[in-house]
């Protein structure tokens, strides 16, 4: 008689998509949350705890939208003020959406993208979040075994997003630091065809624009070259633009839409944005996510799909009511994009001073740090020990780049926007400390050397730092690793 083991019997029960392990939870990226998850950081009941600094969240401008909130108290059908509108938007409604949410979020993306260029509320589909837009339109435009152009680094959630139930792969157009990472035509010419002798079938090509891991954004000319390139092969082009409203320098956003009324032509049926609200506005548990397509098959097929994950319509209320006040909306968008650079400001200026330089962006929540001269070796291998140091004795969840399929080891991912000043003060200077530790490993001839390689201004000065972040606070550092 043969016994089966309890675990491998019960997975037998189950599906093969339900039991693989294409969520891709098998990763330093989700390792680093379920550290922080383990033991969150607190200014007062844990100030020896990891700080959250994998998590792209807008957490800059919540008094605004609290404000907002309450004094718009019709805007929610849960008030004294606005119950009686409950029962209109509590029974059922179709998977088209609210009239009114779409016609507001169609304005909305307008407004974020400078009133430049227009979008028709009738190709508005509802999803759950950009995570489920992205499914859909995978689902909608390839089939299993069919593949994604994607250029590198690129966020870790698109593996679970676009391959996990749809059976769909990625293959990666390598970008590299020597023209800081940005997306040419020789790189996606070759990649595919790469795949072509690989005999994987090309379906379209994803974008992430602004950039997540980078924080940068694509310029016009970029844009102009990758939509030639996805007609001149005749494939699809996905255009993830869930930062847009992030950006807070020059140069501005450009926005894949401005490039398909100019370009002379453009195939627009091949053309799709992924968009929603969990960046720009800050609301991710709201799960509001968007697919605008060019395409009518696309648009009604997508929409069909909808069913499996809509938007509430009492978050469709209320977010209907929020994006038509044009005024509140002008105000937050400005607000936000000046608090977000000046965060950037802080923390980048913050690791300049002990030599930690990152990639030159100008969107986003988080940058794209250097940390290549730390490396033991120039491995991915030693990339994760010097993560696995960093999350378990610095206490600072910073996510590898190697999770972000990066082409090379030492660069790291690092989010800005979801912590108090006090918390963000407390963690540069961790960094700070740990960085200087480590110099003092190594011998001043390797340091000078690599300082002149980087061409970086390098003050260790402990005033200076001290009287940049404006705050006596101590370390909770206090790992024997580190002071070794």
């Amino acid at each position: 008689m043969v016994f089966i083991s309890g675990n491998v019997q019960k997975q037998q029960l189950l599906s093969k998509i339900a039991t693989n392990d294409g969520h891709g939870e098998n990763s330093a990226y989700f390792d680093g949350w379920k550290a922080y998850e383990n033991d969150p950081f607190h200014l007062t009941n844990n100030p020896n705890g990891v700080i959250q600094m994998g998590l792209a969240e807008n957490q800059l401008c919540f008094d605004l939208i609290q404000e907002w909130v309450v004094n718009n108290p019709k805007a929610s059908i849960c008030t004294t003020e606005g119950a009686e509108d409950f029962r209109d938007i509590a029974i059922f409604q179709d998977y088209h959406g609210l009239p009114e949410f779409r016609q507001a979020v169609a304005r909305f993306m307008e407004k974020v993208r400078g009133d430049k260029v227009t979008f028709d509320p009738n190709r508005i589909v509802m999803s759950g979040g950009a995570t489920g837009a992205h499914e859909t339109l995978a689902f909608c435009l390839a089939n299993p075994g069919d593949a994604f152009l994607v250029p590198t680094p690129y966020y870790p959630g698109f593996d679970r997003d676009l391959r996990w139930r749809t059976g769909v792969q990625l293959f990666p157009v390598v970008c590299d630091s020597s023209n800081d990472f940005k997306v040419t035509k020789k790189a996606l010419e070759s990649a595919y065809e790469k795949a072509q002798e690989s005999n994987i079938n090309i379906k379209g090509l994803l974008i992430n624009n602004p950039s997540n891991p980078l924080g940068t954004i694509l310029d016009s000319d970029t844009l102009k070259d990758i939509v030639t390139f996805i007609n001149s092969k005749n494939i699809h082009l996905i255009c993830d633009e869930i930062y847009a409203a992030t950006v807070f320098d020059q140069p501005k956003f450009i926005s894949v839409s401005e490039i398909v009324e100019e370009h002379v032509g453009c195939n627009k049926d091949l053309i799709h944005i992924v968009y929603s609200l969990s960046k720009d506005l800050g609301f991710p548990g709201f799960r509001v996510g968007i697919v605008y397509s060019y395409n009518d098959t696309v648009v009604n097929i997508a929409r069909k799909m909808s069913s499996f994950g809509l938007v509430s319509t009492q978050t469709q209320h209320l977010i209907a009511s929020m994006l038509s006040d044009e005024t509140f909306i002008e105000k937050f968008i400005a607000e936000s994009s000046e608090r977000l650079g000046k965060r950037h400001e802080m923390f980048t200026k913050g690791l300049a001073q002990v030599g930690i330089s990152t990639l030159k962006s100008n969107a986003g929540l988080f940058f794209w740090m250097d940390l290549r001269r730390l490396l033991k070796e120039l491995t991915f291998e030693s990339e994760l020990e010097l993560w696995r140091i960093i999350i378990n004795e610095v206490k600072l969840n910073v996510s590898p780049g190697c999770s972000f399929h990066c082409s090379e080891p030492g660069w790291f991912r690092v989010c800005f926007a979801n912590m108090d000043d006090e918390t963000m003060r407390i963690a540069l200077r961790r960094i700070r400390n740990f960085v200087l530790q480590t110099k003092g490993l190594n011998s001043k001839s390797a340091v000078k050397k690599q300082c002149s390689r980087s061409k970086l201004q390098i003050s260790l000065s402990f005033r200076r730092m001290d009287d940049f972040m404006n705050s006596p606070v101590h370390s909770p550092m206090n790992s024997p690793l580190v002071r070794t």
